[in-house]
């Protein structure tokens, strides 16, 4: 790898909707995480799922027919790590009748430091998540075992 190239982590998220309730609440969020340079997004893809399993990849468009492009910010946003496969891939958990967002983003915020030890010496050999319900459970048992 280039000591040039400084990136850091690369994260997917694939976020599930009912089909009719996608009314872009999160979007602005998404596009403050990227203008504070917190992420940056290398991939965005919206899909639908028919009640008989049929995928439908959305155009990042005027989904209401509003007349506003309210993804239009998002137009664009592909760095080809999100291919077909990856699509029916994440499209494969959604259930029959929802839509869904896939997200495929840089954590900016760790380049820097993730650069600064790769310059001495040190590999990132394993990363993970911790699903937040995960977490909020040992915290309720840990809080349980503290007032015993």
């Amino acid at each position: 790898m280039s000591d040039e190239l400084e990136m850091g982590p690369i994260d997917y998220i694939v976020m599930e909707f009912p089909r009719e309730d996608m009314r872009g609440e999160g979007l602005p969020i998404l596009v403050d995480l990227v203008e504070r340079g917190i992420i940056r997004i290398l991939d965005l893809t919206f899909v639908t799922k028919g009640d008989d399993g049929t995928v439908t990849v959305l155009d990042l468009a005027d989904e209401d027919a509003d007349g506003q492009l309210e993804l239009a910010v998002f137009q664009g946003a592909s760095s080809g790590l999100l291919g077909d496969e990856e699509i029916a891939e994440a499209a494969s958990v959604l259930r029959p009748g929802t839509s869904a967002g896939i997200l495929v983003y840089e954590n900016t915020w760790a380049a820097p430091f993730v650069s600064a030890l790769r310059h001495n010496g040190a590999e990132v050999v394993a990363g993970g998540r911790i699903p937040v319900a995960d977490l909020l459970d040992a915290l309720e048992i840990a809080a349980a075992g503290s007032s015993s």
